[in-house]
């Protein structure tokens, strides 16, 4: 099968659904995934099945329908978190009438084909292909002062905020947070983030690290003790399932596909926005209790990428 990705910008980008692209065009094998980037037409070999990342998706609305066409959605844009209803709605419209002049939709989770299903889209005729993750060897214990591990970038929809004034709580234990995403995706919250860390004088115990590479984030994880994101929804939430495969117990927001990836016997997960009840479950997970849930963690298997490359492929067949 010939495919062409088309996705808004970089795939180098460093976020779950562009980190999603960059695996499936890795794993894709012969012959490769051609990759457009920033479309200003439609550009494609004979034979070749257009691939339109959900992000990129409004700028082919007015081009719907086309031959040979298939949308990857991770989750609806009108979804995302700081929309006013009426944008939110006008957004959601928009999706459910563009996705219903494409026959195959793929998706990343079960609870993004239900977010589909209630705005009208033909559920059988979307495909499911989770994120792959790769296993990681290290160690169930770790040493060292507490480290509590978020990675996304700083969007309202993660919600950083709430991790903090939830942590603002513990000022009396032992522990380090450091803050692995992007700062330049949403100025204004990053401002506010920054803001908040201040007001909360938690700016010695608080690291914002920037984007790193895979290898940098692999250390991060590799060494900390804890994963933190109460972010308000997931289309999937890969962060969570590598915090996952590097034995690292959760603490979360029981929202969208989330609780799918974490099972409770592998992390605390708690309403959006309830900093009280987020303070609790991260007290717990870096006290006695934290081995127990990480080991849990350690037991569940996730797909690799060759495997969801092959279901992809057979989704678009």
């Amino acid at each position: 099968m010939k495919l062409r990705l088309v996705i808004p910008g970089s795939i180098e980008q460093a976020t779950g659904g562009y980190r999603y692209a960059k695996r499936i065009v890795e794993a894709w094998g012969t012959p490769p995934i051609a990759v457009e980037e920033y479309p200003s037409r439609v550009k494609r070999a004979k034979g070749e099945t257009l691939l339109i990342d959900g992000l990129a998706l409004p700028l082919f609305y007015d081009r719907l329908p086309m031959a040979d066409c298939a949308a990857l959605i991770h989750h609806p844009l009108g979804l995302e978190t700081g929309l006013a209803p009426t944008q939110a709605a006008a957004m959601l419209n928009a999706e459910a009438a563009a996705l219903a002049k494409i026959d195959r939709i793929i998706v990343t989770s079960p609870a993004t084909k239900d977010d589909l299903i209630r705005m009208g889209v033909d559920g059988a005729k979307i495909h499911i292909v989770l994120p792959g993750t790769q296993a990681r060897r290290v160690p169930l214990a770790r040493r060292g002062v507490p480290t509590i591990l978020c990675v996304a970038t700083l969007t309202p929809r993660k919600d950083h905020p709430t991790l903090l004034r939830a942590l603002a709580k513990l000022r009396t234990r032992n522990w380090r947070a450091i803050f692995v995403g992007g700062l330049d995706r949403d100025p204004a919250q990053t401002r506010k983030i920054k803001a908040t860390i201040a007001s909360l004088r938690l700016g010695k115990r608080v690291t914002l690290a920037g984007e790193c590479g895979e290898a940098e984030l692999g250390g991060y994880y590799a060494k900390a003790h804890v994963f933190a994101l109460p972010s308000l929804h997931e289309g999937y939430g890969m962060a969570f399932a590598e915090a996952l495969a590097h034995r690292l117990p959760v603490a979360g927001v029981a929202a969208g596909a989330v609780p799918s990836v974490v099972p409770r016997k592998a992390g605390i997960l708690v309403r959006g926005g309830d900093a009280k009840a987020l303070s609790r479950a991260l007290a717990k997970l870096i006290g006695p209790s934290r081995n127990r849930y990480a080991a849990n963690g350690a037991k569940l298997r996730f797909p690799d990428w060759q495997n969801q490359a092959q279901a992809l492929r057979n989704a678009l067949s």
